[in-house]
């Protein structure tokens, strides 16, 4: 008798195991089934399905999650606008722009409606900016155009050309700075190697936390990254691939609901970092040493309506915005004119042949030298700050953009990296060659319109002039006073991966003191 109700319980067990496998399988076959079926009506038969690029990438965004969670989305979106032209479907949902007249109408000013357009202007897709910690957003992510307008205002003049005027001493102690230690290293040890990312970083933190907290924070002096810093850099990638689950609601939903508590305690704070530097900043009143920007802030009428938490949320956007990325071009400069030799001996021989002596610099007579300027520019084509743009969105009427008119809801991009050196837009597209800056017939046809790293419109970037003196001191401080020297284990550094911003590797140099009569 159990003998007997074993072989039943068994058999039941066998009979339900089956079942169950049975409706694995049928519900597999069946999400496979919806798969392909969505990927091929994506393909050839939806609202996108007339923009050229490769079926796969129209059908799912495997290929897009791929490219960004290896960081190659750079290379990924410039390869296929190689292929295919000026506007290219990247992904499901997004399209990718880089004809001459895509920055006007995606992110110019907005214009009456030309009669031959259809929809409106897009926006920035604000769920792929992120929130607020502080549930106030700063100009990045104010998507209310009223109060982004506002608190624009409040700030233009601490950034204007008298306030930079007023803020060069402040910008001329630090790059002074960096020069003394870099010389202060090569009396301890001529044959010393320095990887200059971290003291051009060293020096825009620096500057940058002096200016918006008061007070710097001690990177040139401490040669270390200030562990703020630190935690800043190591969240980028971290962030990036986060960013993924943007295009699966129900997975970031259940992020949300299991990401520890720590997780959230430790961005918090993170924030309260610059909440507590502002606090101690603003406990100084305007009467603190030096011109910053809180000086130049509070002083306007207008000024005093900015709330605490806009403050704080602007502090943080400013201590990241106009320091990793000013760092980042110098860096790129220094090393595309260490592989160029023609083009530094003609930078070399322009900043030394202008000064005198360093003192005899300022921020208005180096921003004066023409092939500075132009090779500014060419490191700002071949190695943009940020080398893969910022998304935007379609409102619901759509939008008409570079004469196609483009559905609601659909992500647009203005890959800067794939812009820059597309050889639509730039003759010789790969090479560092500044002299197409200064009239060079040979680049007549060049598209140099194109070239926006700072965007354009009503939410360009505020920084701009200052990135610009900032970049442009750095590189004739450290050129005029030493001949730099690439090490070879720093032959291939440009070739970096891309998680929004590019992932840096050490970019080690042998410096030499100039010796003047």
């Amino acid at each position: 008798m159990s003998t007997h109700m074993d072989g039943t319980l068994s058999l039941s067990r066998l009979l339900q195991n089956a079942s169950l496998l049975q409706l694995l399988m049928a519900s597999a076959t069946i999400l496979a089934v919806r798969f392909i079926a969505r990927g091929i009506y994506r393909a050839y038969f939806d609202h996108l399905s007339g923009f050229p690029g490769p079926k796969l990438s129209a059908a799912t965004h495997i290929p897009y999650i791929v490219a960004l969670w290896t960081g190659s989305m750079h290379r990924y979106v410039a390869q296929l606008h190689h292929i295919y032209g000026d506007v290219v479907r990247v992904a499901p949902d997004e399209l990718s722009f880089i004809g001459p007249q895509a920055w006007k109408d995606i992110e110019g000013h907005v214009a009456a409606k030309a009669k031959e357009t259809s929809g409106s202007k897009p926006h920035k897709h604000w769920l792929r900016y992120g929130q607020a910690i502080n549930k106030t957003p700063s100009l990045i992510i104010q998507a209310d155009s009223t109060e982004h307008g506002r608190v624009r205002r409040i700030f233009t003049p601490a950034f204007s050309d008298r306030a930079l005027k007023q803020q060069e001493p402040l910008f001329m102690k630090y790059v002074d700075k960096l020069v003394t230690k870099l010389n202060e290293a090569i009396q301890e040890d001529p044959e010393r190697k320095f990887d200059m990312v971290r003291m051009y970083n060293f020096t825009t933190f620096d500057v940058m936390g002096d200016l918006t907290f008061g007070e710097p924070l001690h990177m040139l002096d401490n040669a270390e990254y200030d562990p703020w810093v630190s935690i800043i850099f190591a969240s980028i990638r971290f962030g990036s691939r986060l960013g993924i689950l943007n295009f699966y609601p129900m997975l970031y939903k259940a992020f949300k609901a299991l990401v520890p508590e720590t997780f959230a305690k430790k961005r918090y704070e993170h924030f309260q970092y610059s909440v507590k530097r502002v606090t101690k900043r603003l406990e100084k009143g305007r009467d603190s040493e030096g011109v910053d920007l809180w000086d130049l802030v509070l002083k306007q009428e207008d000024g005093k309506g900015l709330s605490r938490n806009e403050m704080d949320s602007n502090a943080s956007l400013f201590m990241i915005a106009g320091t990793e990325t000013t760092a980042t071009l110098v860096s790129g400069l220094t090393y595309l004119l260490l592989n160029n030799s023609d083009a530094m001996k003609k930078l070399v021989k322009e900043i030394r042949g202008s000064f005198v002596s360093s003192d005899d610099m300022s921020m208005e007579a180096i921003a004066a030298l023409p092939y500075l300027n132009a090779c500014l520019k060419e490191a700002l084509r071949l190695y943009p700050p940020v080398p893969t743009g910022l998304p935007r969105l379609t409102p619901p009427d759509g939008s008409t953009i570079c004469g196609h008119y483009v559905p609601a809801n659909t992500s647009l991009s203005l890959p800067h990296l794939a812009m820059y050196t597309s050889s639509r837009n730039f003759q010789d597209p790969l090479s560092f060659i500044p002299e197409r800056w200064l009239g060079d017939e040979r680049f007549a046809n060049d598209n140099r319109s194109v070239l926006q790293p700072f965007s354009i419109g009503s939410r360009d970037c505020l920084g701009r002039n200052m990135a610009y003196h900032e970049m442009r001191l750095i590189t004739t401080k450290v050129l005029y006073n030493f001949d730099l020297e690439l090490c070879p284990e720093s032959n291939d550094w440009i070739n970096q991966e891309v998680y929004t911003l590019w992932q840096k590797k050490p970019l080690m140099l042998k410096l030499r003191l100039v010796q003047r009569l």
